[in-house]
């Protein structure tokens, strides 16, 4: 077996020490002066409280982390507020899928009452009609996203339509979108987080740059660390 499938099969704690074994020497962490050591400690525990949920107080954020960290912390939460707003305004694309998608919910929960009753004639008519619904659903959907690419953001999965893709004209397997309250939705917006995932976020890479040479600026840094070191154990 390749050694890409035996690191799959390890647990998530194993995984996690991999890659912070992989970063440690990448990029070591010198000896700490005992400031460094005791900022180290108590930026340790301010990761362990917010992880279990508990409140951290700004006051504490702001002793433990540089100046510059702590105002990270607002500055991606704002940019958090951005994402939120921009939710609100959907593109007008989007309705002809959303409302098809709906007709062809309210079918299938008419259908499910009519079996529940014992009406398995009308059931079936109702059944027809959703099948209907869902195709011409997937159709429009096909549609609006070869004609704006950018849309995919909206929807709760990767669109792919290709051979052997898990999106067809079945009820359950049509995307739902970011914004929908469905219990089908298999995903929020991969780019919204709550405010005290942009803490832990941001005291992770803090504790993750003490004694070392470079600190974690780049965005694309930043989005590997939190891979690498927020990864559940």
């Amino acid at each position: 077996m390749s050694e890409w499938y035996d690191n799959q099969k390890k647990p998530a704690s194993n995984f996690r020490k991999l890659l912070q074994e992989r970063l440690d020497k990448v990029n070591p962490r010198r000896k700490l002066s005992a400031e460094e050591e005791k900022r180290l400690s108590k930026l340790e525990a301010i990761a362990v409280k917010l992880k279990r949920g508990d409140n951290v107080q700004n006051r504490q954020l702001q002793t433990w982390l540089s100046v510059d960290e702590y105002e990270q912390i607002a500055a991606e939460w704002d940019t958090q507020k951005l994402f939120r707003e921009e939710l609100k305004d959907k593109p007008s694309e989007l309705k002809r899928y959303e409302d098809k998608l709906k007709e062809a919910i309210m079918m299938r929960n008419r259908s499910d009452a009519c079996h529940r009753k014992g009406k398995k004639s009308a059931a079936y008519k109702l059944d027809g009609k959703c099948e209907s619904l869902c195709e011409d659903a997937l159709e429009i959907l096909q549609e609006i996203v070869a004609a704006d690419a950018s849309l995919q953001i909206w929807f709760d999965r990767h669109l792919d339509f290709g051979h052997g893709s898990l999106i067809d004209a079945s009820l359950g397997n049509l995307p739902r979108l970011v914004t929908s309250r469905s219990i089908e939705k298999l995903s929020d917006d991969s780019r919204l987080v709550k405010k005290i995932d942009v803490k832990i976020s941001v005291v992770e890479c803090a504790i993750y740059s003490i004694g070392r040479d470079t600190t974690v600026s780049s965005k694309g840094d930043r989005l590997m660390l939190e891979k690498f070191l927020n990864t559940d154990d």
